[in-house]
């Protein structure tokens, strides 16, 4: 049973696996290693690619930043706090609530990844403070369902090779979402992993006794103090308002009529054929956010512990941003990804790729900086071999998004949220990330 055989790997991870920011660091000191004595760069110039490239991702990192906060502030809405208090109903049994909270992150994800992660850790929650089930493996189910974001609406690869103007659009012009995202492989894999991976995780269910059961009412207080709500035998009750500020912070119509006012764009962008990208998907989230909590003070208490959660955003994309800099300026990148493809045929070209896809992944973890990567090295290649561009770009998705599953700088928003630390989860994510890749390598190979 997968239980007894994710048991060894849950211990392995709790006692070897560091914090993130730790990992980072480690991470930043191997490829500056790596750039000196495999690419025999010196290692001033090593130096000065690293520091040169600490904040070229300021933009991106505010979006994602913001992708997170949107997705914290609408998952935190009393609309979906009922919604997920009612499903949480359902799971009335460990298994099912196992089963429950991998079918609502995987959906939620395939949606937006900010929005996945934090419906999963909020409903992780609610069903534990239901049903008595192995905390960590709930939370850890509520992080798999993240694996399929690369393939839904949000995905940055595919969303960027369909925007025109976009970097490769020399080599390779502007592909539709229609041949990737949702071309039938992907729709197929897609339908796959979501049958495989609500199974994987119920079956690694522990034992009773072995099983670590959090205290329903340290989740309840927990999830009242995340959403800055005073409650009085169940209802909600709002202070009254000491001075004219709290009326204008209270103030239902003030924040509704912004929201509205967003709303409105949206529409209109939408009717006059506007595209989905980023900054579109934050106004959406942002909006609904603002229409949804009602009051600006909600909107601002959900904002508060947003931030909370990306924490880990701030201090570790500077670092990765550098990781990345020195690969792709030092040729470690193109070196690794070629090193991978040179033995690679038309039909075996996009399994090579998702397998580089996911070691880049390690050292690069953003989408759209790793398709910046490994685009001038895999495009070429595909050309050549006459490989179809559209799956050779989604394997780079894919890999992206494989090992996020070990990966744990995309964990902290749940983490953060759920009260646990990476080792707590990662032990039954790597048990995933074994079996899903066998899995996206064999769809990309035959499907």
């Amino acid at each position: 049973m997968l239980n007894r055989a994710a048991k060894p790997l849950v211990k392995l991870v709790e006692r070897y696996l560091p914090d993130p920011f730790i990992f980072v660091l480690i991470l930043t000191i191997c490829v500056f290693l790596a750039a000196v004595i495999i690419e025999q760069q010196p290692v001033v110039t090593v130096v000065e690619q690293w520091g040169n490239g600490l904040w070229g991702l300021l933009t991106f990192s505010m979006q994602m930043l913001l992708v997170l906060a949107t997705g914290f502030m609408l998952a935190s809405t009393a609309f979906m706090r009922m919604l997920l208090e009612k499903l949480a109903h359902l799971g009335n049994t460990p298994g099912k609530a196992i089963l429950l909270v991998t079918l609502v992150s995987l959906s939620a994800s395939w949606i937006n990844w900010g929005f996945g992660l934090v419906v999963g850790a909020l409903f992780a929650k609610a069903l534990a403070r239901k049903t008595p089930v192995d905390y960590r493996l709930l939370v850890a189910s509520a992080y798999s369902g993240f694996l399929v974001w690369h393939g839904g609406l949000a995905g940055s690869v595919p969303l960027t090779i369909a925007t025109p103007g976009h970097f490769s659009e020399n080599q390779i012009g502007v592909i539709s979402t229609s041949d990737t995202l949702f071309s039938g492989f992907n729709i197929a894999l897609l339908c796959i992993l979501f049958i495989v991976v609500p199974l994987v995780n119920r079956l690694m269910l522990p034992s009773h006794q072995d099983s670590v059961i959090v205290s329903p009412d340290k989740l309840i207080d927990s999830i009242e103090q995340e959403q800055g709500i005073e409650k009085e035998n169940g209802q909600e009750q709002v202070k009254s308002n000491e001075r004219p500020a709290d009326t204008l912070e209270n103030s239902k119509i003030l924040g509704i009529l912004i929201g509205v006012l967003g709303i409105a764009y949206l529409v209109n962008y939408f009717i006059k054929d506007g595209g989905l990208n980023l900054n579109i998907v934050n106004t959406i989230f942002l909006f609904l956010a603002i229409a949804l909590h009602g009051t600006p003070k909600r909107l601002l208490q959900s904002l508060q512990q947003a931030v909370k959660g990306g924490s880990g955003i701030i201090i570790q994309f500077p670092f990765y941003a550098g990781i990345m800099a020195v690969m792709v300026q030092s040729g470690l990148a193109e070196s690794m990804s070629q090193w991978l493809i040179s033995f690679a045929s038309a039909q075996s070209l996009p399994v090579l790729t998702f397998i580089s896809a996911g070691i880049v992944n390690i050292f690069v973890p953003s989408g759209g900086g790793q398709w910046a990567v490994q685009a001038p090295v895999v495009l070429p290649a595909a050309a050549e071999l006459g490989a179809d561009i559209s799956r050779i770009a989604m394997a780079v998705a894919w890999g992206d998004a494989w090992t996020n599953l070990i990966q744990p700088f995309w964990a902290l928003p749940v983490l953060a949220i759920a009260g646990l630390k990476a080792k707590d989860i990662m032990g039954f994510c790597l048990v995933q990330l074994i079996i899903t890749g066998v899995i996206i390598a064999l769809a990309l190979r035959f499907f």
